[in-house]
């Protein structure tokens, strides 16, 4: 079943050799040595920039790179605003929606519980609540703060929610770090988005747009290089991706993880590892943080595991260094 899956994949890269580059020298390595020799080439053509600039060449990457989500949301802090941008039939995100907001009283990031600031990152909508305090209006969604990055940053804090306005009491034009935005708005966010695949990027002014290509390509071809050094056991390379301040989500530390890896290489097992589902957002109010989520089918003799996979990276002099995952 896995030899004949692989085949047909090389088949199909075959047949679109003008796509993809396979060419006579892949094909004879084929001839000599069988599928498992086209598979590491094939890997290794993944982790190449010049492949990801073809790739991206067409894309929109307005606010980054995105396979999983059709609606970004983005939320100008100093212009008290709150924009939807979809994914329209040619694949380009276009502004459909956009919303007076109050936001924080307290200007600047959010950096600890009660500041009354609105945190500046990137989120998820976790889930819509529809039995709110009449306060919060007629529904409230409920955004991922404080994400992996800012727990990481040692930020606190919690309940950071898009909102309505109060139905019964009075307000003033701040919040203590949410979003509200009026009533007849949250009705119409409602039923202009589909929360599983929206994402929410939050900036003090406005949300960069046009992400370079080149830099998203280095992000990406530095990702599949980490994934071909995992694939193939080399520890050192894999280590290399990763910066000595590194913490991973639990609170384990470079030395730890490092231990805990080679543990795991010394076995030489041999792997699957798939990644889908790529986004790949730079971080609003910096100039080399990305947040890279994915989802992640792995598999070796040991273990096995499909799920949702983070990575905050850091580019520095073009090097792709993770800082923290989950």
């Amino acid at each position: 079943m896995h030899n004949n899956f692989y085949k047909t994949v090389f088949l199909i890269l075959f047949l679109s050799s003008s796509l993809f580059g396979v060419d006579l020298h892949l094909l004879t390595h084929y001839r000599n040595n069988g599928i498992n020799d086209i598979e590491k080439e094939l890997d290794k053509k993944l982790a190449q920039e010049s492949y990801w600039n073809d790739y991206l060449k067409n894309i929109d990457t307005s606010f980054g790179y995105f396979e999983s989500y059709t609606n970004i949301l983005t939320c100008d802090k100093s212009k008290s605003r709150l924009s939807i941008y979809k994914k329209d039939d040619n694949n380009t995100y276009q502004l459909k929606k956009e919303y007076s907001a109050y936001t924080g009283k307290m200007k600047g990031d959010k950096h600890k519980e009660g500041d009354l600031r609105t945190p500046v990152g990137v989120y998820n909508i976790v889930k819509k609540i529809t039995k709110v305090d009449s306060f919060y209006g007629p529904m409230a969604f409920v955004t991922s703060y404080p994400n992996i990055y800012d727990k990481y940053q040692g930020k606190t804090g919690q309940g950071i929610w898009i909102h309505g306005l109060p139905i019964k009491q009075e307000r003033d034009e701040f919040t203590k770090g949410c979003i509200a935005i009026n009533n007849q708005s949250i009705e119409c966010l409602d039923r202009n988005i589909d929360i599983s695949k929206t994402i929410l990027i939050i900036d003090e002014e406005s949300v960069k747009k046009e992400a370079s290509k080149e830099r998203l390509s280095k992000v990406l071809a530095s990702l599949f290089a980490w994934r071909y050094s995992w694939i193939y056991n080399d520890i050192d390379t894999y280590l290399s991706f990763y910066t000595p301040e590194f913490k991973r989500f639990d609170g384990m530390n470079f030395e730890q993880f490092k231990k805990y890896k080679t543990r795991i290489f010394n076995k030489n097992e041999k792997k699957t590892i798939i990644f889908r589902q790529i986004n790949v957002i730079p971080y609003p109010d910096t100039k080399d943080i990305f947040k890279i989520a994915f989802l992640e089918k792995y598999k070796s003799n040991s273990f096995s595991f499909t799920g949702n996979k983070v990575l905050i990276v850091k580019l520095t002099e073009n090097k792709f260094n993770i800082i923290t995952e989950r």
